[in-house]
């Protein structure tokens, strides 16, 4: 994928040893934009880094999140709820929620359809944990996955759907987005003859700030082959989805 940036290249390293005196965002950065690939939030960039990066970038983060500390006047030093917290946040974003940007995919078992399978096929709820990229505040929701496979489909096991989803959630995202990249990933894998995915998801950002409204959720779809093209099938898959449990 094209690196959609107005940004200008950087000057082009002679040495490895001189690329290494860099901080590693610097330069994994660097290789992104050498290979001319997009870095956006909700992108994986696990093929740019190497062994090690992910422990200084870890360090860097926790750096300027201590600056962010201090800039919101806070005595990080005297506070003993806060002395440690910039660590926390750091370990928190590039190890658990944002872990989808910095880690390859999961392997993935696939087998044949030796029996020629084509019956409907529905996984969920997946329970999914993302943050909005606009405000990185909290999204949490569901996801449905209804699979149409053929006799030349790829099946893979309940299990890796979840881990799929997760590894694709585990960034900043924007919900239409995230749903599109996860429909884009098992539609490469699995080659089903129909996908619909159904997501349902709490934003913190409607909840925590803003008009602070709390109930209110967001339910995107998206539908591809038999799906968008089968109104009974469309209407059968979203008939067996659970409705919202109201609180």
């Amino acid at each position: 994928m094209s690196r959609a940036s107005t940004q200008s290249a950087p000057k082009i390293f002679r040495s490895e040893e001189e690329l290494a005196q860099l901080p590693a965002s610097e330069r994994i950065r660097y290789r992104l934009v050498q290979a001319d690939r997009r870095y956006h939030a909700n992108d994986n960039i696990a093929a740019f880094m190497r062994e090690g990066e992910m422990e200084e970038l870890k360090a860097e983060v926790q750096a300027k999140l201590q600056d962010v500390l201090q800039a919101l006047v806070i005595d990080t030093d005297s506070d003993h709820n806060t002395n440690e917290t910039a660590k926390r946040v750091a370990k928190m974003y590039l190890e658990e929620v944002f872990r989808g940007r910095y880690v390859p995919m999961p392997a993935v078992t696939e087998f044949p359809n030796a029996e020629r399978l084509n019956e409907l096929m529905i996984v969920g709820p997946i329970t999914v944990r993302s943050a909005c990229s606009h405000h990185m505040c909290p999204i949490f929701g569901r996801v449905w996955i209804g699979i149409l496979p053929n006799e030349h489909s790829n099946l893979i096991g309940l299990s890796k759907y979840a881990r799929i989803a997760d590894w694709i959630m585990s960034r900043p995202q924007i919900q239409e987005e995230a749903v599109t990249m996860l429909a884009n990933e098992l539609q490469a894998r699995v080659r089903p003859d129909g996908l619909g995915i159904v997501m349902e998801a709490d934003h913190f950002c409607m909840h925590w700030r803003g008009v602070k409204d709390t109930e209110t959720a967001m339910v995107n779809s998206v539908m591809r082959g038999a799906f968008l093209k089968d109104a009974n099938l469309r209407r059968e898959f979203l008939s067996l989805l659970p409705r919202r449990q109201q609180g």
